[in-house]
């Protein structure tokens, strides 16, 4: 179950990502409601945007944190522990892998995306970037509130802001809602799932 789980959103969110990279402009926007847009943007760093550290010391970080998950999602498998906790794991490891797919293969995969140039796939001349140097596609934003600091606030006042401003993909929706939703339903179970890992097979 947690395979089929982690390859069906693994395909939704490159199929979505896909459409989006050789459909739209680097920050062409679609609105589709009041707070909700579809904007076209990629970056080098970690879930919904933050930036850290080196793209390879990224990457090779983020490959790393998949094996390891991986395996522990095996062991929790082989352990027969809960079905809901399982499906949390599945949603983490999917976000994790989805991600990873883009900092690998897209910059062999794809020609540069700009302001004036939607990328092709496979273009003759070669992608924008070596190996593992590849921009994670994000498409998803919601700017729930938008308003100005009320002018009385000090540092602040008067200044534009947004709640929520966040530009972020499917695999990072996957990676929220696995984490959200293990620390509410399973925050008691985690320790439970920490003694199968320490057990070692017979």
């Amino acid at each position: 179950m947690s395979a089929a789980i982690i390859v069906l959103l693994l395909l939704i969110d490159q199929v979505i990502k896909i459409y989006i990279k050789t459909h739209m402009f680097l920050h062409e926007s679609i609105r589709v409601t009041d707070w909700c847009y579809i904007f076209f943007t990629e970056n080098n760093g970690m879930a919904f945007g933050m930036q850290i550290f080196g793209k390879l010391f990224l990457t090779s970080f983020r490959i790393v944190a998949v094996a390891a998950i991986i395996w522990c999602l095996y062991k929790f498998v082989k352990a027969n522990l809960k079905t809901g906790f399982l499906i949390c794991v599945s949603l983490i490891l999917t976000g994790a892998v989805g991600n990873i797919f883009d900092s690998v293969l897209y910059g062999v995969m794809f020609s540069e995306s700009t302001f004036s140039q939607i990328a092709t796939f496979m273009p003759e001349g070669g992608g924008y970037a070596p190996l593992l140097y590849g921009k994670v596609v994000d498409m998803f934003y919601f700017p729930l509130i938008e308003a100005n600091w009320p002018a009385w606030m000090p540092f602040v006042g008067g200044e534009h802001f947004v709640f929520f401003s966040p530009i972020f993909n499917f695999a990072d929706s996957c990676i929220s809602v696995g984490i959200v939703a293990l620390l509410i339903f399973y925050g008691k179970y985690v320790n439970h799932a920490f003694d199968v890992l320490k057990v070692k097979e017979s």
